[in-house]
């Protein structure tokens, strides 16, 4: 009989403990979010019965006509109803890097450095990715 000797390292507990209860609570945040929004308790920025005028029009024709913000212009508009469900898309969007900052000191306290490079590597790149500086994306 094999004894099964492998524990899991804690850094990767609390990296998968984040990704999980932050991914949780993004949907969340999303839902009630949607729930603000379509209940008409925040105002939204482009009317309902203008976005239904617009959806068989093109995209250009939406920001255009609801003067709607592109790239990271939205967060301008993070009160109103139609905006605001954005927060739970950026916090899911973003849970891999808010969960690979642990690692880094996690790492650094193990004498992992090359671990620990890794994860700020890995940090700045996804930051990078995420500004839209590269100017990449339909943005």
């Amino acid at each position: 009989m094999t004894t099964d000797t492998t524990q899991t390292p804690p850094e990767q507990i609390v990296y998968s403990n984040m990704l999980f209860y932050g991914c949780w609570g993004s949907l969340a945040l999303m839902a009630a979010t949607y729930l603000l929004y379509v209940l008409g308790v925040l105002t939204p920025h482009v009317p309902l019965d203008t976005v239904t005028q617009l959806w068989s029009q093109p995209v250009k024709a939406y920001l255009t006509q609801g003067n709607v913000p592109t790239g990271w212009g939205w967060f301008k508009l993070i009160v109103k109803g139609d905006f605001i469900n954005f927060a739970g898309i950026v916090l899911l969007a973003g849970m891999t890097i808010l969960c690979y900052i642990p690692l880094v000191g996690a790492y650094f306290k193990k004498k992992e450095p090359i671990f620990a490079v890794i994860a700020i590597l890995e940090i700045l790149v996804l930051a990078v990715a995420a500004s839209g500086v590269v100017g990449s994306g339909g943005h």
